[in-house]
């Protein structure tokens, strides 16, 4: 099959207790429940994309183990093509997810196989990269295949997409010079401006930020377009004023939508997932109609309980918002 997206990324089982709130260090909470989901934020995201009507191929490790069994059924139940590294020296990759009662969510991460995908199962796969329109990546694997996939992706010409998330410790600027366009969330660019920008930025005020002021931090990053996704206060985007994507305007800012959130995780992958379908689906249209979209999708994300249950399809999302 030819994808329309490339998503090369993680997988991980998720495990989600609902709490009112986090614990303090050595405090014990009762939850209200718990349950076990399929996860990782580079399947959330093919999920996503998958159901906003791209066709979507996944490059990913596994366990050989009963996770990586059912990462493989639920690839071809959502329609995706998988091409998947299963290891035997690690264990399919696991998430611990703690959801308050405000929606907000604490996640620990162990990613096991994912840190083994490596850049010569990518190699190998090249031809995966043929014909295809974006590629989405992010940093739950291993550097070397984030690397090998970019520069996969910019020899077959695909546009790059890297949600950086959750930010590397070796994440440099270099790597983030191979990409087209970058979607972190407001903790996440607050460690990019720190770590490529010499900038201190407190995550928390960054919303009431200048939009003047948040264009210029995100210009001194050296990727093209920059989306931050701001939670309730939707998003903000800044291009390379060479590079606007057939925007008219270098930087925007984009109204949240009115929801009734009752669980936040996974909205930035919807973001992610949405955004990289929306660049194929609304080819030909300014960025600004791709970024409204996914910005929409992630605020419907919120309404559902759960990670996987939550990603919108294309058509639901223009039937509850329109297509403007």
């Amino acid at each position: 099959m030819r994808a329309d997206v490339v998503v090369v990324g993680s997988y991980n089982q998720d495990y989600v207790w609902r709490v009112d709130r986090a614990p303090e260090a050595g405090e014990t909470l009762r939850g209200h429940d718990f349950h076990s989901a399929i996860g990782g934020k580079g399947f959330n995201q093919a999920v996503a994309c998958a159901r906003q009507g791209a066709a979507t191929r996944f490059v990913g490790a596994i366990g050989r183990d009963a996770g990586g069994e059912a990462a493989q059924r639920t690839a071809a139940a959502e329609g995706i093509d998988a091409c998947w590294l299963v290891r035997d020296d690690a264990a399919t990759g696991s998430a611990c997810i703690l959801v308050e009662a405000g929606g907000q969510n604490r996640i620990v991460v162990a990613l096991g196989a994912n840190e083994r995908l490596d850049a010569e199962f990518l190699h190998e796969r090249a031809e995966a990269f043929a014909g295809a329109r974006v590629l989405l990546a992010q940093l739950e694997n291993n550097l070397d295949a984030t690397r090998a996939a970019l520069a996969l992706a910019g020899a077959h010409g695909l546009v790059r997409l890297l949600n950086p998330a959750p930010v590397h410790a070796g994440l440099d600027a270099a790597l983030l010079a191979a990409c087209d366009l970058i979607t972190p969330n407001e903790t996440e660019f607050a460690l990019l401006a720190e770590r490529i920008a010499g900038a201190r930025v407190d995550a928390a005020t960054l919303a009431a930020r200048d939009d003047a002021e948040l264009h210029a931090l995100a210009r001194r990053l050296g990727v093209a377009t920059v989306v931050v996704t701001l939670g309730e206060h939707g998003c903000f985007v800044s291009h390379e004023d060479t590079r606007r994507r057939g925007d008219e305007a270098a930087y925007y800012r984009l109204a949240p939508e009115r929801v009734q959130a009752v669980d936040a995780t996974g909205a930035g992958d919807a973001f992610s997932g949405a955004l990289a379908a929306a660049l194929v689906r609304l080819d030909g249209r300014p960025f600004r109609a791709a970024a409204l979209h996914a910005n929409r999708s992630a605020a419907m994300s919120t309404e559902i309980v759960g990670t996987l249950p939550a990603m919108p399809r294309f058509e639901d999302v223009q039937r509850r918002f329109g297509a403007g």
